[in-house]
Parts: C-alpha cells; structure tokens; sequence
C-alpha cells in the first residue's frame, strides 16, 4: 500500500493506477472501525481503492471536538493496509487549506435545515472537504455510510449540482452487537454513556413499529422524543421525520417511504443515527 501526503503525489498515484483501471474512493477522518471497513469492501468492486484520513477542521463546532476527535493513524493504516486499500491519502491541513484559502461549498438549503440547525457549519465544511478531495482525486465512485442520512443526501446533491464525474455510492450503517451504530466518536464515551447509547437504536426501532402500526409522523415524534427523555444520560439533539428525496418534512400518516433521524448528546459526545422507515 502506497502512502501520500501531498497532491503531487496522489495525483501521481492515481495516474498510474488508472492503467489498472477505475479508482474506488473512502473518505474518512481515521479511527477506523467496521464501518469503514464496509466501506472499504463496498469500493473494492473497483481495481484500485483510495482511502483518505483527514481530521478536516472546517467541520467541528468548537476547537474542543476538533482536538479531542480521536487520531489512531498507525492502527489506521494497518487496518488499510490488511483490507487491501491501494493507495491511502494524508494530508496535513495546510494541503488541503493553504495559506489564503477562502473558498467554501455548500448545499445552502439542504445544508441549513433539519440537523444542519444543530450543528451550523458542518455540512459546509463536510462539502467543501469531500469537493477538494474529489477534486485533488479524481475518483470515479466514492462510498459513504448511511448513517448520517442528511449528510449523504448533502454529498449527492453537492455532485449533481456542480457536474462532478463521480458516482456516490450509500452504504448500510454497521452497527455493535447492541445494536448501536458504529462510529470513532464512540471511544469518547464514558462506560456509562456507552451503556446508555443504544436508547437511540431502541427509539428508533420503537418509531419504526409505530409508523407500521399506522401512528403518525407526530405521534412518532412524540414517542422517540419520549424514549430518549427515559435515559436520564441522553439529551436529544433532534429528531426529524422527513421525505427521503426532498427531505420536506413528513406529517400525518405516511402513504411512502420517510427518513427518521435523531441525533442526542451522551456527556460531550453528540452521536446521530437513522433508520428508513416504509410503513
């Protein structure tokens, strides 16, 4: 597995790797888990594989989440190594941001509704990254997890709206024996929290049978709102019951396919799940 660090040198890499055909591309933060790994197996219908690990700032809220975001680099590029990854990218912040940067990407409605309100700024910086690395990659299908509904939706929406030649590619979320989806974000929790995190699986599984049962999107929202309220470690972020391609808010009694995403904050960690419902 080659290692790069600068553009010059993945671009060089990807340019030779295109003699052995298409590139499939992840993008990830490092602290690799399973998820990733899906990821990973999910591009590998491509000859070559191009996994990124960059801690992208423009994304966090506070210095504090930025700082304390964990960083595992050399457990990272073993696991990438044994998943038969081709090439990992590693840039350091002033690649990808030099001096006098000043440019930004940003769905300005998809990205400043729903869970967009609760973490302002965040699909912006999530935008303008994955656009630099497709840019500086060229890749010709990325993958990305299901499991931040809103955010997948915001990367397909960025790509057909500015023409880029890339194929996105969902992938189902990977969730802990508990049934908690999995996330690097995860080892930031106390054992208490991590004990009380899989309240956001058991609402959304509650909302799911609820929606079958034939209750309404405002019952629904009730009820989860309800079940994270009962673990007294879990404050809820948001939780939103929307369509799944125009992400309207969904109301009454479905007659479709909705979107439930709830986010809730476990001491400082705030975590986000989903779950596509058709009742």
């Amino acid at each position: 597995m080659q290692i790069c660090r600068t553009i010059a040198e993945i671009r060089a890499a990807v340019a030779h790797m295109r003699t052995a055909g298409t590139v499939g591309l992840v993008t990830t933060m490092g602290a690799l888990h399973a998820g990733h790994m899906a990821l990973i197996k999910a591009a590998s219908a491509h000859p070559n594989v191009v996994a990124t690990i960059f801690v992208n700032p423009s994304q966090f809220g506070n210095a504090s989440d930025l700082n304390s975001y964990p960083r595992t680099e050399d457990t990272d590029l073993a696991m990438l190594k044994q998943a038969g990854v081709t090439t990992a990218f590693i840039p350091s912040v002033g690649e990808i941001y030099p001096d006098g940067d000043e440019t930004i990407v940003e769905t300005t409605n998809l990205a400043n509704m729903l869970h967009g309100l609760t973490r302002p700024g965040h699909y912006r910086g999530v935008a303008t990254v994955v656009t630099k690395l497709f840019n500086i990659i060229g890749a010709d299908a990325a993958y990305f997890g299901e499991k931040d509904y809103q955010q997948l939706a915001v990367i397909r929406t960025m790509v057909r709206d500015l023409h880029t030649p890339v194929a996105i590619h969902g992938v189902p979320t990977v969730r802990e024996t508990d049934g908690l989806a999995m996330s690097s974000r995860n080892v930031r929790l106390t054992p208490a929290d991590r004990s009380a995190a899989p309240i956001l699986i058991a609402s959304l599984t509650a909302a799911d049978a609820l929606l079958k049962s034939g209750e309404t999107v405002e019952t629904t929202i009730d009820a989860i709102a309800a079940t994270i309220a009962s673990q007294p470690l879990a404050r809820l972020g948001a939780v939103d019951i929307v369509d799944p391609i125009t992400f309207a808010p969904a109301t009454g009694k479905p007659n479709g396919p909705v979107g439930i995403m709830i986010s809730a904050t476990f001491g400082d960690v705030m975590l986000i799940d989903q779950k596509e419902v058709t009742p």
